[in-house]
């Protein structure tokens, strides 16, 4: 992943990828997901949607405005459809500036899209994009990324408590688990929690056809008992899109993460979280201080010791009583693993 420190030209900035052509071989049967097209839970090969959809970083240049290191996502939305969005400089958490990015609207069933007064395509082939300009001119060559976080795998520290290693529920309740050891989701922590810091790693499905808060929805529910939550960080398939206040990473509602730094579905994530409950008069009729959360998504602070004002979302009020933690059932298949505690 090598940097390019050359100038980014006004040129390149308004290129237009004009059609997307997905060259790749065979096609696998998927489960049809009721009301949402096809489905993947898990690492299935998925046919050439699927294969298509990922991340790619290189470099694009002209004769006479040089190079620059670049990123492009792109993300499947069924029915051989996908948008693409390209970011300077690299990708969001490898070397985006954080600034420059171009949203490509989707497809038309010629997988065509337009941007500016120019005609570029992008022909992905085996874990290669390649960038043509209309006089079939190579202007941009970007290598399939297939990153894993930082803190994927990390091992509990001292003092921490494993909720879920795969092999036992009995920090849940409730809490059930699939054949192959991973937690599902409405599991419900049996010890409530005030501070902690709190590591999870969870994998949302390949849902292309969905949208919205369709695909892969779950969340991280802090100090929640039967649907009385107050605060959660929302877990949704919201690879390629804009960050949002409920988009994945957000605290529901309240407040958009400072950086969309979300991975393909499929791909494992691992939030890392740091919390502190508010602080409440002895009687626990005024609250003196705001709760307050520290997130980091794959590796990327996203929350920097944010104050939460109020509950978030559809959530209850707040209350000096001390809950638990669970992870949301929303209909979606989406899974955990690796999870453990520390309490402050």
């Amino acid at each position: 992943m090598a940097r390019c420190s050359q100038s980014w030209t006004r040129r390149f900035l308004f290129l237009s990828l004009a059609l997307v052509t997905v060259q790749l071989a065979g096609d696998t049967l998927l489960a049809r997901d009721q009301g949402h097209g096809p489905v993947a839970p898990g690492p299935t090969p998925a046919g050439t949607d699927l294969h298509g959809q990922g991340e790619y970083r290189g470099a694009t240049y002209t004769d006479r405005y040089g190079a620059e290191a670049a990123g492009l996502q792109i993300v499947a939305l069924g029915n051989r459809e996908f948008r693409t969005v390209q970011f300077r400089r690299g990708l969001p958490g490898a070397g985006w500036n954080r600034v420059d990015q171009f949203d490509l609207q989707r497809n038309d069933r010629w997988h065509c899209v337009r941007l500016g007064d120019q005609q570029f395509s992008i022909s992905i082939c085996g874990w290669v994009a390649t960038l043509r300009n209309s006089a079939n001119q190579l202007v941009g060559r970007l290598h399939r990324q297939h990153r894993c976080s930082p803190t994927l795998g990390r091992r509990p520290t001292p003092g921490a408590v494993t909720l879920f290693d795969g092999t036992s529920t009995e920090h849940f309740a409730k809490g059930e688990a699939t054949p192959d050891g991973l937690l599902m989701t409405g599991a419900l922590s049996v010890a409530p929690v005030s501070a902690f810091f709190l590591h999870v790693e969870f994998r949302t499905p390949y849902r292309p056809v969905a949208r919205g808060q369709a695909r892969g929805n779950s969340g991280v529910y802090i100090q929640e008992r039967y649907i009385q939550e107050r605060y959660e960080v929302q877990i949704l398939d919201s690879f390629g899109n804009q960050r949002s206040f409920d988009e994945c990473g957000a605290l529901y509602k309240t407040r958009a993460p400072d950086v969309n730094i979300c991975f393909p579905p499929l791909a494992w994530q691992t939030y890392d979280i740091v919390f502190s409950a508010p602080r409440w008069s002895t009687d626990g009729t005024r609250k003196f201080r705001k709760a307050q959360l520290t997130v980091v998504h794959n590796g990327v602070r996203i929350h920097d010791n944010a104050e939460i004002p109020d509950k978030t979302g559809e959530g209850k009020p707040e209350g000096p009583e001390r809950r638990p933690i669970r992870f949301q059932n929303h209909c979606n298949p989406v899974h955990f693993r690796n999870i453990w505690i520390v309490h402050t």
